[in-house]
């Protein structure tokens, strides 16, 4: 009998560290990831690179069409 009861006091504390871990994930993430990356590239050489790559992509790409 006394196995069973540690094994059920064991069972209850592994139940509490998993709700305590839980609650810690809920409240640690962010409502809102895109908060978080808006302006993360802000004065970035290569993202302003990346953009005018985009830009000229797309001119050439009106320009075919447009053939």
């Amino acid at each position: 009998m006394a196995i069973n009861t540690s094994l059920e006091e064991r069972l209850a504390a592994v139940e509490a560290a998993i709700s305590e871990l839980q609650k810690q994930i809920v409240a640690s993430q962010p409502t809102n990831w895109l908060q978080q990356i808006i302006g993360s590239f802000k004065d970035e050489p290569a993202f302003e690179e990346l953009l005018a790559y985009g830009r000229a992509i797309r001119r050439l790409f009106g320009r075919i069409m447009r053939i």
